[in-house]
């Protein structure tokens, strides 16, 4: 049996399976041997936070504030040992890795301001108005109450800001609901430390038992069972567009659907327009190939396409690439699995005839190491073969070639729903970019100017998310406080006693509200 519990410790018990985790460079095994969570395991953890759901709702924001924070506080604990383990597991640079760590520790101290100002509850008041005419109006008053039990999926390439403590789990807390994190099996010893850390701050804080529950294991069986489990309420998930639409069929399939909040797959392309182009073509080509390289490309935000007419400054964008892209070293990748998948990616785009390619970057001696590379391709090629628009997960990226501003539009019109979508433009350009605007607005989450789509405030008006397939669901997002949102529904309570209501709704509470539409 392996399960860490919020007021216990991992435990083996009988003669369970076990997994190793892996240096990420090598591909050599790793580290101790961890335990394969069973589907007995499973029920288990789902058993407890189940059970743990009416106590952990029932605690105050200021309890609940002080259990993020301490989370927080019990990771920066675990020192330059977490970071040197996740380098191992991942690949990543300690530099990465350790503003990874204080992005994971300021998403939880957010999250603790939200719920302490009590903004997360979504208060309204419409009192009673009994000579209305031409009905009377029944005193209606309404709050936000915690979905229940969430599983929360790991992420490969955020080994803490999307895995065990991430967004997706500080958000689950902070809007009262407990956690089941299923580990990412790519960095197991990682997981297993923030665990131990999420286990600590909650034995501090008085958390009920059940609040944190973390199951570990390679394969896809664990997380299916974990999905179908009656007692889980909903998901949340940062992966493969695969890995998300089976976890999206499974809760459909269940008896009592859930909701499945899954960041899948993003191109997120990039538009350079006219004047941008002309005055600073060459510069622009450099530094896009520094973001498309940055983390190995192994980014969910990478810029994977490019799109511009055709014209001198667009030759110049390409020549500056292209160079760029020749000097990059070959980096190390998360896992041998992922740097296969790129690699065949990389061999499907670069196999069809009307896709051109532009630069290779230096080769690499690592077992998950693979070369970075750019291609061009004409926008009537695109239009004609949608698949030269999927994903390539790696620092690989297409160039599309348009004939003219029409054809470019065409080709933003037929894209998939993607997570961001950039605009390099100079003041010229901002009639064009008006134009474009309305189309970006309904392909994409994020809209940015003149800068590059990787790298992802955290912050109260962010969204990471867009239209299916770049998220399951493109009304709400997984970083920043609105992430909250997707663990709350709203109740009503019409003509209820004062002595009955939940106190928060009560007359006088103070808690921020809207009254009569007003805030208060």
């Amino acid at each position: 049996m392996c399960l860490t519990y919020a007021t216990g410790e991992t435990t083996v018990q009988g003669d369970s399976q076990t997994f190793h985790g892996h240096d990420a460079s090598t591909g050599e095994e790793t580290g101790p041997e961890f335990p394969v969570s069973t589907e007995a395991d499973v029920a288990q953890a789902c058993e407890s936070a189940a059970s743990a759901v009416a106590a952990y709702r029932a605690t105050s924001s200021e309890d609940r504030a002080a259990f993020l924070e301490a989370i927080g506080d019990e990771i920066m604990a675990l020192g330059d040992e977490l970071l040197e383990r996740a380098h191992t597991e991942s690949g990543l640079p300690l530099a990465r890795l350790t503003g990874e760590r204080g992005r994971t520790v300021n998403q939880l101290r957010l999250f603790a301001e939200v719920v302490r100002s009590d903004r997360w509850r979504g208060v309204r008041i419409d009192p009673a108005m009994p000579d209305r005419e031409p009905m009377p109006r029944p005193d209606l008053r309404l709050r936000k109450v915690p979905l229940g039990p969430v599983a929360v999926f790991g992420a490969s390439n955020f080994p803490l800001a999307f895995s065990t403590a991430g967004g997706d789990t500080a958000s689950a807390l902070a809007s009262g609901c407990p956690v089941v994190v299923k580990g990412h099996p790519a960095h197991p010893g990682t997981d297993a430390m923030v665990a131990g850390a999420i286990t600590k701050a909650a034995k501090k804080c008085g958390m009920p038992e059940g609040v944190f529950g973390h199951l570990q294991g390679p394969g896809n069986e664990l997380g299916a069972a974990l999905v179908r489990d009656p007692r889980i309420a909903a998901v949340g998930f940062t992966g493969s567009r695969g890995g998300g639409l089976a976890l999206l069929k499974i809760a459909q399939q269940r008896d009592v659907p859930i909701p499945v909040f899954a960041e899948m797959s993003s191109v997120n392309p990039v538009i350079l327009l006219p004047e941008a182009l002309a005055s600073r073509g060459a510069a622009l080509g450099e530094a896009f190939i520094g973001s498309l390289t940055m983390g190995a490309g192994q980014f969910c935000t990478n810029p994977g396409l490019v799109l511009a007419v055709e014209g001198e400054g667009l030759a110049a964008f390409e020549k500056a690439a292209s160079e760029a892209m020749a000097d990059q070293s070959a980096q190390t990748m998360l896992t041998t699995g992922i740097r296969d998948a790129y690699a065949h990616g990389k061999q499907v785009l670069g196999g069809k005839s009307a896709v051109e390619r532009l630069a290779t970057g230096k080769s690499g001696d690592g077992k998950t190491c693979e070369a970075a590379e750019l291609f061009a391709v004409s926008g009537s090629a695109v239009l004609a073969d949608d698949s030269l628009m999927e994903e390539v997960f790696g620092a690989a990226s297409l160039i599309v070639r348009c004939a003219d501003q029409e054809e470019l539009q065409a080709v933003l019109r037929a894209m998939e729903g993607q997570l961001t979508a950039t605009l390099h433009m100079d003041e010229g350009d901002r009639p064009a970019a008006g134009e474009l605007l309305p189309i970006l607005e309904m392909l994409c989450g994020r809209i940015l100017a003149n800068g590059w789509p990787t790298g992802v405030e955290v912050a109260h008006a962010m969204v990471h998310g867009g239209p299916f397939p770049a998220t399951s669901d493109g009304r709400t997002t997984s970083v920043g406080t609105m992430a909250i949102e997707r663990f709350l529904r709203p109740v009503c309570y019409q003509d209820i006693p004062a002595e009955l209501l939940p106190p928060e709704l009560q007359d006088g509470a103070g808690v921020p509200k809207l009254l009569d539409g007003e805030p208060e």
